[in-house]
This record gives structure tokens, sequence and C-alpha cells, in this order.
């Protein structure tokens, strides 16, 4: 699956809020999907840092069209679970978000999502994800 139908599917199977946050696929491999969250005055909280309920939101996102990519289709899934960490703040920077795929079953797929700056390539947030494949 390339980066122009993985960038498709934002505006196919997301809500507008999702697409109000300005992901752009960057990369997709074997193993995973990199988004590019731009820096964006909407979604900074005081002292210009990317507030975390944004990283949430592109972390699943991620997670999801890792999963498109993964199966080569769209299949309705839902959230289980989210475990995030969220390790340093973001600041005056686009974030990357690497979302891979541990393990997909019938039922379930297991994820590992890093979010990093885009311009130093520091970790700034890890999540886990369970996801239930519908």
């Amino acid at each position: 699956m390339d980066q122009i139908t993985l960038q498709s599917a934002l505006s196919d199977y997301f809500a507008p809020w999702v697409q109000a946050l300005g992901l752009r696929v960057e990369s997709a491999n074997a193993d995973s999907v990199t988004l590019r969250l731009p820096q964006s005055e909407q979604l900074v909280r005081t002292g210009g840092m990317l507030c975390g309920q944004a990283m949430m939101a592109a972390a699943d996102t991620a997670k999801v069209l890792a999963l498109i990519h993964h199966f080569n289709e769209f299949r309705p899934c839902t959230t289980v679970q989210m475990n995030t960490s969220f390790l340093k703040p973001l600041s005056n920077q686009d974030a990357l978000i690497e979302a891979r795929i541990v393990r997909a079953g019938k039922s379930l797929a297991f994820g590992e999502i890093d979010i990093r700056g885009a311009l130093d390539g520091k970790s700034v947030c890890r999540a886990t994800t369970t996801y239930a494949l519908l």
C-alpha cells in the first residue's frame, strides 16, 4: 500500500476533527507507518508545547493507518487500550509519529508508537496499544 492511498484513508475513515490535525503520511514500510503532525498554534498549550491530547489522537490515527497498511485494506477496528508515557515536552517543531504493528491476529492487534521531534529526532512520547478487529 502506498503513501497516497494511506493519505486518502485519512479523509475516507476519520472524523473531521482528526482531519483538522493536518496529519501527513511521511512513509510506510513493511514494519511501520510514519505520520507528520505539523506544528500549529491550535495544538499547543501555554509555553508553546504540543498538547498531549493532540499527540494521543495522532498516535491512535497512526496505528489505524498501520493496520490498514498491514492488512492492505481498511478493517473496522476500535481502540481497546492505549498506554501512553509522555517523556518530555515538544516545542517549536513538527512531530513524527511512527506506528508499528507488533502482532495482528484474527480479533486483536497490538502495537507500539513512538512520537519524536521532526528536527531533533528525540522521542517525546511512547505508547502501546491494543485494538479489537471487528
